[in-house]
């Protein structure tokens, strides 16, 4: 049986999608952007957008059950491979030891967005 998870402390979704399922024992956030909830408005600059799609995967998460502490994969998506490293400063904080396995992808996103930020947790 699957649950779906909504929370005001991260952006609506922009499509037909929920913020996030509870199934098998697993969370699947659905990609996050930069977007703040409270203005609607995408940050400005990679960091900035990277740490507000972070911020927003913890509140799903949280508003699950889970934690960041309890993610085991990510997809990061990136508009240029020059924001790499800029996003894994900011990455680096919030998954400082024993961090998820994660894979990269580069392409245009939602919005105008640098950087999308989907997840897998334990519940």
């Amino acid at each position: 049986m699957a649950r779906v998870v909504t929370t005001e402390k991260a952006p609506k979704p922009i499509g037909p999608y929920s913020q996030a399922i509870v199934a098998g024992g697993f969370v699947f956030v659905s990609g996050q952007l930069g977007i703040d909830p409270k203005s609607g408005e995408l940050k400005e600059g990679i960091a900035a957008q990277t740490e507000r799609a972070l911020e927003n995967l913890r509140s799903i998460l949280e508003a699950a059950g889970s934690s960041l502490e309890s993610v085991v994969k990510v997809t990061a998506f990136l508009a240029k491979p020059e924001l790499f490293s800029k996003f894994n400063e900011v990455y680096t904080k919030y998954f400082p030891s024993d961090p998820p396995a994660r894979s990269i992808a580069f392409g245009s996103l939602p919005k105008g967005a640098l950087v999308e930020i989907d997840a897998i947790a334990i519940l």
